[in-house]
């Protein structure tokens, strides 16, 4: 009854929500950049492709850029085990369409997810007709899955992750969740402590499965190094380098301080989480007495041996990579913003991690890492100056990735234990 309810309230104020939030939107991909590409398929209106077959394939669903590069780790390995497989990658962002499409994968559509009103959630499954829908995640959408469930179509949910702050928010409102989560033919976990949430939040034990972390993962695939990047660091001849990865707004000038604190002759290499916010990065760090190089004007500025030069990186998709260039990886907003970011690329890369006080999306595997010493944990500008000195020593930046290394160990394997549940007999629509 709560379900209900609550379904028809949805379905009253979706198109409100719609309107409202449509102006921020346009401004958002306006500054991203791709916002007129394929806009019809936002709203299921799909140009024709005679190069792929559209019915029967798996349909991955991965809204933002971070969730597609996860999506193309398990479509590559996936069709390792079987090549004929076909795919459709429904992501939310033009970023991550543009990271997703670069990719090149055989066998691969990548489309826009539609928005969630039940007509183009119905007219995106007539078109496609899809054997399977995963979620990369976290995102449900109640029409979708309902759409799905209807159809016969199992929807699976992988890289399952539940925040503390949003697992006590659905907890809340238990009663309207469950239905909506109890659709879910199958969740994969990471971590053996999530299985009491999804349970408390309808999904029924015998369909919670630990896989582990596809992130984590190293047989999914490590970062590797570009001779692109090489030969643009090389031009600072500035040693070491040290990243600072996804970081949020006010932590560029304060991390640049405590790396220049700390060592001197490093290069600070910036990855705004946004690489829209690059004018204003880049304004922050200069107004502090920095001299900033932005990856996207390289071309044209160069790099520079000035001992204040900030390198940013503002663009989309390379972070992996640029970490395989590091000698030291700080983890972003984890210093002065809640939450923190995943460190596995750096430790896949293995390269010494540091993150600050504010890990709590990531929790418990912060804890692991600082416990088994392949992390450190810094409170304060002083104690991360002092954490980049003790990860720059080579002896105990090897034992720290050593120490995260086995942290990581038992995620080894996650891509092939994802793939066999989801391609299990009775995981395809009826």
């Amino acid at each position: 009854m709560a379900f209900s309810l609550t379904l028809a309230v949805y379905r009253l104020l979706l198109p409100f929500l719609f309107v409202a939030a449509f102006p921020g939107w346009v401004v958002k991909m306006l500054r991203r950049g791709g916002f007129g590409t394929r806009l019809g398929e936002r709203a299921a209106i799909y140009q024709e492709n005679t190069d792929f077959e559209p019915c029967g394939a798996t349909h991955v669903h991965a809204v933002s850029v971070g969730e597609a590069l996860l999506a193309l780790k398990l479509i590559r390995a996936w069709r390792e085990v079987d090549p004929d497989q076909r795919f459709v990658l429904a992501t939310g962002t033009s970023t991550g369409h543009d990271v997703a499409t670069a990719a090149g994968i055989p066998g691969l559509r990548v489309t826009y997810a539609p928005l969630d009103f039940r007509w183009m959630v119905r007219r995106y499954l007539r078109r496609f007709e899809p054997a399977r829908v995963v979620l990369v995640e976290g995102e449900a959408w109640p029409h979708l899955l309902l759409a799905c469930r209807r159809r016969g179509i199992p929807v699976s949910l992988v890289n399952a992750r539940m925040s503390p702050r949003s697992a006590r928010r659905y907890r809340k409102f238990a009663a309207v969740v469950r239905p909506l989560f109890g659709m879910l033919d199958k969740v994969a976990i990471q971590q053996a402590e999530d299985a009491e949430v999804w349970r408390d939040l309808g999904v029924a034990a015998e369909n919670i499965v630990l896989t582990g972390s596809l992130k984590f993962d190293p047989g999914a695939g490590r970062p590797v190094r570009r001779p692109e990047f090489h030969d643009m660091l090389e031009v600072f001849g500035r040693k070491p380098v040290v990243l600072a990865a996804s970081t949020h707004a006010g932590e560029e000038t304060w991390i640049a301080n405590a790396i220049r604190s700390a060592l001197p002759d490093a290069l600070p290499v910036i990855v705004p989480r946004h690489a829209e916010r690059r004018a204003e990065v880049r304004q922050a760090l200069e107004n502090d007495g920095h001299h900033v190089v932005l990856r996207s004007r390289f071309a044209e500025e160069g790099g520079h041996s000035d001992p204040r030069s900030v390198f940013v990186i503002d663009s989309t998709g390379e972070l992996r990579d640029w970490t395989a260039h590091a000698d030291i990886v700080l983890i972003g907003k984890s210093f002065l913003s809640t939450g923190g970011q995943n460190p596995a690329e750096a430790i896949l890369a293995e390269k010494p991690v540091v993150f600050g006080p504010h890990m709590e999306n990531f929790e418990p595997l912060a804890s692991r890492l600082v416990d088994r010493g392949g992390a450190l944990r810094a409170g304060n500008q002083e104690q991360l100056a002092r954490a980049i000195r003790t990860a720059a020593d080579p002896d105990h930046a090897g034992g720290m990735t050593r120490g995260a290394t086995a942290v990581l160990s038992v995620h080894e394997g996650a891509a092939r234990r994802i793939i066999a549940l989801l391609a299990a007999p009775g995981s395809t629509s009826k």
